[in-house]
């Protein structure tokens, strides 16, 4: 029986999206523009890519829907100079099978269509998973995205599931969509520089595709790319020291989760009533959502139960719904394992002092990153790293012929840092240190530099 979406099958006539990244998005499928059109797809029109760094980078207003886009573009491109260049002659040569475009368009379009509302912090109060909810899309007779996926034949939704769970058996396909350089870090790094207005995680797109190459075991590049595999590199670890991991967008984090944290413990309290419904929220509160529960949630029906609390009786409550939608981040103070954990218990003592619940007024937060990694036969799990190639086929993994990306290779970067009301560390006015002038300045004999120092030792003992 023929398929109404077989792989061969184009448009009359492509179908375009303007996009500021890559200029035009390329449809040329009618299995592809009906998956943009599902309610699924468009429900990431109400997701913001980045969640609070938006607060921090008034531009990142950008959606997951977006940034679906632009990562199926890439990937189209691939494909494209796979299929032109490198196509397969024999079966095991390592060549490009154009047979696989469909599933490696499809995986590369849906890979994150299961994200929710301010994703991660999301995931971490209702422990939910982004991506086993993708999965879920996916193949999930009630979606129209499977309803979809299935006209092309009854196995393809699971065909394409299995690329989001690395399980497909071309590696070439797992790896253009999931690797330490593939079609989804490309775009973010690209498009999230774009809309923050920083230059960091500008890299060269356009060389990088003219040396990319398919193989057996996946994909690598001509070693005379190796300078803007570098540069990709550098720029995805400059944008997480600059932008994802900024003080700031962790501040209005940290308020966030304890924000779904005291509005989650209020519904489990039989003696507590709200003010309002929360009829979209209550499967979450009480652990046991649909899928469909889960597809009702966006940005926006957060952003509206927020606005609800801020009335709220409860003082926690109304105060964090507050400070959220009215962007007042909690600051922070560097700390490292070095540091004392007893000295942070001490500043808790004095900000319950002031009259704050700790629970709700403080955090600790880590944000790490691991920029680049190589193989090691004796770890449980592996990046796949990344290959180049040279003329005579020999492969050489990238950070042994890079001085660049060796230096921060199997190196963690990131922070630890100690998040207290702003009014502790700048005060907004004069009256906010009147109310508790004397614990104001006791917190501060612990902060130097920005960072938590043992006010009874000197300074170059409380820094070893």
């Amino acid at each position: 029986m023929s398929s109404l979406y077989d792989a061969n099958f184009s448009l009359p006539i492509e179908h375009v999206f303007r996009d500021p990244v890559h200029d035009y998005i390329h449809v040329q499928h009618q299995i592809i523009l009906d998956l943009i059109n599902s309610s699924e797809f468009q429900r990431l029109r109400r997701i913001k890519q980045l969640g609070t760094s938006s607060l921090t980078f008034h531009g990142a207003e950008h959606t997951r829907f977006t940034h679906s886009l632009g990562v199926y573009e890439i990937t189209r491109r691939i494909c494209d100079k796979f299929q032109r260049n490198y196509a397969t002659q024999t079966p095991g040569d390592g060549g490009w099978d154009d047979n696989e475009r469909l599933v490696a368009l499809c995986a590369a379009l849906l890979h994150d269509i299961g994200h929710g509302p301010y994703s991660h912090t999301f995931e971490h109060i209702f422990k939910t998973d982004h991506e086993e909810i993708t999965v879920a899309i996916i193949t999930s007779p009630e979606t129209e995205v499977y309803n979809v996926l299935a006209q092309v034949s009854e196995d393809f939704p699971a065909k394409v599931a299995s690329v989001i769970q690395k399980t497909y058996p071309n590696p070439q396909v797992v790896q253009l969509i999931s690797s330490q350089i593939d079609a989804d870090r490309m775009d973010y790094l690209l498009r999230d520089a774009y809309h923050t207005g920083v230059n960091y995680g500008t890299f060269d797109l356009t060389r990088i595709l003219r040396v990319i190459r398919p193989y057996k075991d996946g994909i690598y590049f001509q070693l005379s790319g190796m300078h803007a595999v570098e540069d990709y590199v550098v720029s995805r670890y400059q944008m997480y020291m600059q932008v994802y991991f900024h003080p700031v967008s962790r501040g209005m984090e940290v308020i966030l989760d304890h924000l779904l944290k005291r509005a989650k413990k209020m519904y489990l309290n039989p003696e507590i009533q709200f003010n309002d419904q929360l009829n979209l929220l209550v499967p979450f509160f009480e652990k046991n959502f649909t899928l469909n529960d889960y597809l009702k949630l966006d940005d926006g029906v957060l952003a509206t139960y927020f606005t609800l609390w801020k009335d709220e009786n409860d003082p926690i409550l109304s105060d964090l719904a507050t400070r959220f939608l009215d962007r007042h981040p909690f600051k922070s103070v560097k700390f490292s394992s070095k540091t004392d954990l007893a000295l942070i218990e001490d500043l808790k003592v004095i900000i319950r002092e002031a009259g704050y619940d700790t629970d709700y007024y403080t955090a600790v937060n880590n944000s790490y990153d691991l920029p680049y990694d190589f193989y090691r036969p004796n770890q449980d799990t592996n990046r796949t790293q990344i290959e180049l190639v040279y003329q005579d086929g020999t492969l050489v993994e990238l950070s042994k012929v890079s001085e660049i990306v060796s230096s921060i290779t199997g190196k963690v970067r990131g922070d630890e840092r100690f998040y207290v009301p702003k009014e502790f560390l700048k005060p907004r006015t004069s009256e906010e240190i009147t109310l508790f002038e004397d614990l104001y300045h006791e917190f501060n004999r612990y902060i130097k530099n920005g960072a938590i120092t043992d006010p009874n030792k000197p300074v170059e003992d409380s820094l070893k």
